[in-house]
C-alpha cells in the first residue's frame, strides 16, 4: 500500500479538495481527510488498472508497478485495502464537521469509484482493448466518468465538508449521484 501510495506524482486531487473546501469559506483542515481519501483511492486505481488482467503495465512513474514488486495477488490486496482506508478515514479523520456533511462526502466518494463511475468505466475500457475504432461517444464517456468523475468528487467533497459554508451549493441538488 505504502510504495504506491507514497510513490509521487502530482497530487492534484488533494490540492484540488483543500483549494474547493477553502474558496466556499471553509478551513482547510476539514478537508484533509477527503484529500487524504481521494489519493488512496485514485492510487487504488492505479494498482488495479496496472495488472495483469487490466492493463498489464510493468512501469508506473518509472518505477515498477505494484504487481511486479510484490505480486499480482498482493497488489490486488493492496488495492483493495487503500479503497477501505479511504472511507474509514474518511468517516473517522473527519473532525468538526457536521455528521450529515461526512456522510454526504463518503456517499460522494462511493457514487464516484461505483458501479456508475469507475468501476463502470474499467467495463468499458477493457471491452474496448485491442479494437482500433474506439468511437468519439466511448473516448468521452471514459474520461469524463473515469478520470473526471474522480476530479469532481475531490472537488465537491472538499465543498461539502467546508464548516461555515452554506449547507446548500447552487447545482449540487441537481447532480447525478447520492
Amino acid at each position: 500500500m505504502r510504495y504506491s501510495l507514497l510513490a509521487g506524482g502530482k497530487r492534484i486531487r488533494p490540492i484540488l479538495c483543500l483549494a474547493s473546501c477553502s474558496v466556499v469559506g471553509g478551513m482547510e483542515a476539514h478537508a484533509i481527510p477527503m484529500a487524504s481519501a481521494n489519493e488512496m483511492v485514485h492510487t487504488m486505481s492505479l494498482i488495479h488498472d496496472d495488472l495483469p488482467c487490466m492493463d498489464n503495465d510493468d512501469l508506473r512513474r518509472g518505477k515498477p508497478t505494484n504487481h511486479k514488486m510484490y505480486g499480482y495477488d498482493t497488489a490486488v490486496l493492496a488495492g483493495d485495502a487503500l479503497l477501505s482506508l479511504a472511507f474509514e478515514h474518511l468517516a473517522t479523520r473527519t473532525i468538526g464537521v457536521e455528521p450529515e456533511r461526512v456522510i454526504r462526502a463518503i456517499s460522494e466518494l462511493g457514487f464516484a469509484v461505483g458501479s456508475l463511475g469507475l468501476v463502470a468505466v474499467q467495463v468499458v475500457d477493457l471491452s474496448r482493448q485491442g479494437t482500433q475504432n474506439v468511437g468519439l461517444n466511448q473516448l468521452e464517456y471514459i474520461h469524463v466518468h473515469k478520470t473526471g468523475k474522480l476530479l469532481e468528487v475531490t472537488v465537491v467533497g472538499g465543498a461539502v465538508l467546508a464548516v461555515g459554508a452554506p449547507t446548500r451549493w447552487k447545482g449540487l441538488e441537481s447532480m447525478e449521484g447520492p
